[in-house]
């Protein structure tokens, strides 16, 4: 693991039948921004960017100060750009966990399970981790069938982790798919 970044960093463009997993940049504000805008897109995920300088911010601080193991998904026939994905590093050893978003106008055509599975091998079959995780929140149903298509499994909720919206609470549900699992599926 002690070339994890620079193993990131030799693959930050990841191909997959429809899509281009890239670098987010400052170009791609206007494609971000009107997902980011939508609440229903942001709701479960970050706080809804109100004006497209929100959306910039957002770019320069999360996606290119620390750009290694997040993509922008693009559509190969359009160059749009639809969402993002991420792999980071859970802890010093060999797990991970993704997390995205996905412009709701492409909800329902196998965009998300795409992407997540071109991060899937990156992390296996690149990255070595042993183990990728991800957690979301009970009320979004969607973002768990994604994570059932790649084959992971339940492990846990989490009850009343975070305060959101409002002063609510939610409760995080916890999938993973170790190693072994992964490469028998690929079988």
């Amino acid at each position: 693991m002690d070339n994890y970044k620079v193993l990131l960093a030799k693959h930050q463009r990841l191909e997959t039948q429809r899509l281009i997993l890239r670098p987010v940049t400052l170009e791609d504000a206007q494609d971000m921004h009107e997902y980011a805008s939508d609440e229903e897109t942001t709701y479960y995920v970050f706080e809804r960017h109100k004006s497209h300088a929100d959306t910039e911010k957002a770019i320069v601080e999360y996606f290119l100060e620390r750009p290694l193991g997040k993509y922008g998904i693009e559509l190969k026939d359009s160059g749009k750009m639809i969402g993002t994905i991420e792999l980071r590093r859970k802890t010093e050893d060999s797990r991970g966990i993704i997390g995205y978003t996905l412009n709701k106008a492409h909800h329902g055509k196998g965009y998300m399970t795409e992407a997540a599975e071109a991060i899937l091998k990156l992390g296996f079959e690149v990255l070595g981790l042993d183990c990728i995780a991800a957690m979301f929140d009970e009320r979004n149903t969607a973002s768990g069938k994604v994570l059932e298509r790649l084959g992971m499994r339940k492990e846990g909720v989490l009850r009343h982790v975070h305060k959101w919206k409002q002063g609510e609470y939610f409760n995080d549900v916890y999938y993973s798919i170790l190693k072994d699992e992964y490469e028998e599926r690929q079988s």
